[in-house]
């Protein structure tokens, strides 16, 4: 039996954790923003950050990485997002912290979905319903 010639380095091992950290914190916050979705509620900073909060807190998240691997996905400190009742925009930025993303991500996405489903009901033109007696 031979050992295979090049070992996984350590930086590349830490990044396959990071990925599977960030693909699991993701679902997380995904299930979450789509109970939202669900409800209609619509996507504020307010509900942004309670979102965050959540995803975050998670047991499960927290049982499956490490501290330090959760550390990299805490908001820094210096970034300061409203917390109000208005409508999350961030204008044409993409530096965003990744739960903001994540549920940004799935809101898009709803709305891209809703609207698709709209159009095809356009389409379809006026659904003819059946009568019962089968007239």
């Amino acid at each position: 039996m031979s050992l295979p010639t090049e070992l996984p380095r350590e930086h590349d091992l830490a990044a396959l954790r990071f990925q599977a950290a960030a693909r699991d914190l993701e679902h997380i916050v995904r299930n979450i923003a789509h109970r939202y979705i669900a409800q209609q509620v619509p996507l504020t900073w307010r509900l942004l950050h309670a979102i965050e909060a959540e995803a975050l807190a998670d047991l499960g998240f927290a049982s499956r990485h490490d501290a330090l691997m959760l550390g990299l996905f805490q908001r820094p400190g210096g970034l300061a997002w409203p917390e109000t009742d208005d409508a999350v925009d961030f204008g044409r930025s993409n530096a965003l912290p990744a739960v903001f993303a994540f549920a940004v991500s799935a809101y898009e996405r709803a709305a891209q979905c809703a609207e698709e489903a709209r159009r095809q009901a356009r389409r379809s033109g006026p659904t003819r319903r059946a009568r019962a007696w089968g007239g």
